[in-house]
C-alpha cells in the first residue's frame, strides 16, 4: 500500500489547508560548530568590496564519513557591460575542505522554480547540509519549525551554489534598474548565466566539472542554460539534474486546440485512483504504465478524431477512461473525453467533498465553494511555506551568520515575460537539445514524481521522446521515477531514493 503524503512548490496562491496526521514531537536540531571567517573570498578587490558575505566553517558526517566544509553566504554584485550595477544576487556556496585542485572537485549551481521561487525549497528541503525537520511520509511538525541535519545532502558528491535570481530570496534589482529587466525567459538566462560565469570567475572553478540542478520552472531555466552556457560563454556542462520537469509547455496546457495533455495526464490520473482507491489493481506500476500505453494509443487517436468518433467508439473511451480515473462515466461523457487536471481534482473525491492537492494528489483538502471550484486552491501548497521561511530565516542568521533587514522572498509573485517561443508555447526542448549535440560528454538526469498533477511524469516522457527523433541522444539520458508528488524529497523514502539516482548519475558523468 502507498504512503499518503507531502508538497508544493512554484508560484501561485496561498490556500488553505486542511489534512487528517498523527502528530509525533519534532527532534531537534543538532548543534553545528559554526564561526565566523574573515578570509576574503579570492576575488579582486574593487569586486569584493561591494560584496557582502560571511563565511563560516562546518562539518558533516555522511554515509560515516565526515566532512568538513565553508559556507559562504551573501550577495555578489553583477555589473552590466558599461560598469554600471545591474543586480544583487543572493547565493549560499557550499564548498569541501581542505580545498583540492578544481578539476578534482565538481560545482553544482542549484536553483528552484516559479518563477519566483527562491533556491530555499531544494536547498533546505533535498541537497543542503541542514533540512526542514518534516515526518517520515512528508507531513510537517507542528510549529516551532526547526531545521535538522540532512543525510542525504549532496556534499560528498560535489560542492554546492544555490542562487536566488533576481526578485527572490534576498536578490535584488540594482537601483534605477526595471524588474522587466530580469523578470522573463531570456533576461533570467542573461541574468543567472552572468552570475554563474561571475562565480567561476572569482572563484577560481573554471577547471571544476559542472552540474546544474533545478527544480519545475528552474529545469526550464536548466535547460536554457545548457546552451546558452555553451554559446555566450564556452561554459560546457557535464551534467544537469531535473527534478519535476517541464521543458515544453504545450504539454501542461490543454485547450480546445491542444489535446494532447489531456492523454499526458491520464497516467498521474491513475495512480492517484489506486491511491483514493476510486480505483482497483494488483500492482501500481502494472496499472499505470497501462494507463500510459493506452493514453498514448486508443485515447489520443480517438481524441483526435474530434466529432468524428462514432457512439460506439466514444462509449468504449468512456469505459476506460472511468476505469483509470475512478471518474464517473456521466460526467467524463460529459465533459466529451477530455478530464483536465482541474476537472480531475475537483470531481475524484467529489463524494466526500474533497478536492485534490495540484502539487500532490494524495493530499486532500475540503472544498471551500463547491459551487464555484478556485482552481488556484491547492491543499498541498499552504502548509509548507511557513516552514521554510521559519527554519531558513533562523538558519542565514544564526548558522550562516548572514544580517540583512530585507524579507527573503521564498515565492514572489512575479510578472514573467515567457516570451514567444514555438507557436506561442514556451519549449526549451530544443536548448538542451542543442547543447546535447555540441558537447557530447552531457548527460541529464529526469526525476519524475507519480502522483505530481504540475508536471505529470508521461509529459515529460513525451519530452524526452521528442528530444531526438534520430535517437542519437536518448542513451545520455536516464529517468527516474518515485511515489510522490511535485516535492518529490518531501517523502522519506524518496528522498533516500533520489540520493542513490543523483550518485549513480554524477559516477556516470563523471566518466565522460
Amino acid at each position: 500500500m502507498r504512503i499518503s503524503g507531502l508538497v508544493v512548490l512554484l508560484t501561485f496562491s496561498l490556500a488553505a489547508w486542511s489534512f487528517a496526521q498523527s502528530a509525533t514531537e519534532p527532534t531537534s536540531a543538532p548543534s553545528t560548530e559554526s564561526t565566523q571567517d574573515n578570509s576574503p573570498p579570492p576575488h579582486d578587490e574593487s569586486a569584493k568590496s561591494e560584496d557582502k558575505l560571511s563565511v563560516t566553517q562546518h562539518s558533516i558526517t555522511l554515509d560515516g564519513n565526515k566532512i568538513d566544509y565553508q559556507a559562504t553566504a551573501g550577495t555578489l554584485n553583477m555589473k552590466d557591460e558599461q560598469g554600471k550595477p545591474l543586480a544583487s544576487f543572493f547565493f549560499v556556496a557550499y564548498t569541501k575542505q581542505p580545498t583540492t585542485q578544481p578539476a578534482d572537485r565538481p560545482v553544482t549551481f542549484v536553483f528552484n522554480g516559479g518563477p519566483g521561487a527562491a533556491a530555499v525549497w531544494l536547498h533546505m528541503g533535498c541537497i543542503g547540509p541542514e533540512k526542514v525537520n518534516l515526518q517520515e511520509h512528508g507531513l510537517p511538525y507542528p510549529p516551532p519549525h526547526v531545521a535538522i541535519t540532512n543525510d542525504q545532502c549532496w556534499l560528498d558528491l560535489t560542492d554546492l551554489v544555490f542562487i536566488d535570481p533576481v526578485g527572490t530570496g534576498y536578490s535584488r534589482p540594482a537601483e534605477g534598474r526595471k524588474d522587466e529587466e530580469f523578470h522573463g525567459v531570456e533576461q533570467d538566462l542573461d541574468t543567472v548565466g552572468n552570475f554563474i560565469r561571475l562565480y567561476l570567475t572569482r572563484y577560481q572553478r573554471w577547471e571544476s566539472p559542472k552540474f546544474l540542478a533545478g527544480e519545475s520552472y528552474g529545469t526550464t531555466r536548466a535547460a536554457g542554460l545548457s546552451s546558452h552556457l555553451l554559446e555566450n560563454y564556452g561554459i560546457d556542462l557535464n551534467g544537469i539534474v531535473l527534478i519535476s520537469t517541464v521543458l515544453n509547455f504545450q504539454t501542461l496546457s490543454p485547450s480546445d486546440g491542444n489535446d494532447l495533455p489531456y492523454a499526458l495526464y491520464l497516467p498521474t490520473y491513475a495512480s492517484l485512483a489506486l491511491y483514493h482507491q476510486k480505483a482497483t489493481a494488483p500492482d501500481h506500476d502494472q496499472f499505470v504504465e497501462a494507463a500510459a500505453h493506452y493514453a498514448m494509443n486508443d485515447y489520443i487517436f480517438a481524441l483526435s478524431k474530434g466529432g468524428n468518433l462514432t457512439k460506439e467508439a466514444r462509449a468504449a473511451v468512456v469505459d476506460q477512461l472511468a476505469k483509470y480515473t475512478g471518474i464517473s462515466p456521466a460526467l467524463i461523457d460529459q465533459a466529451n473525453l477530455r478530464i483536465g487536471p482541474t476537472f480531475f481534482r475537483r470531481h475524484l473525491l467529489e463524494d466526500q467533498r474533497l478536492i485534490i492537492g495540484r502539487y500532490d494528489g494524495r493530499i486532500t483538502g475540503e472544498d471551500p465553494s463547491p459551487e464555484s471550484f478556485d482552481d488556484e486552491y491547492d491543499p498541498s501548497y499552504s502548509l509548507y511555506l511557513p516552514v521554510y521561511s521559519a527554519v531558513f530565516n533562523d538558519y542565514v542568521r544564526r548558522e550562516l551568520k548572514f544580517e540583512s533587514d530585507l524579507k527573503y522572498e521564498v515565492l514572489a509573485n512575479l510578472n514573467w515575460d515567457f516570451g514567444q517561443r514555438d507557436m506561442g508555447y514556451l519549449d526549451m526542448t530544443e536548448s538542451l537539445r542543442s547543447a546535447m549535440l555540441q558537447n557530447p560528454n552531457l548527460k541529464v538526469l529526469v526525476c519524475s514524481g507519480y502522483d505530481d498533477l504540475a508536471t505529470p511524469f508521461q509529459a515529460t516522457r513525451y519530452t524526452f521522446d521528442h528530444l531526438d527523433p534520430t535517437d542519437l541522444l536518448h542513451a545520455r539520458v536516464t529517468q527516474t521515477y518515485y511515489p510522490s508528488g511535485h516535492m518529490i524529497y518531501h517523502d522519506g523514502p524518496s528522498l533516500k531514493k533520489l540520493k542513490q539516482d543523483v550518485t549513480a548519475f554524477f559516477a556516470a558523468a563523471l566518466k565522460g
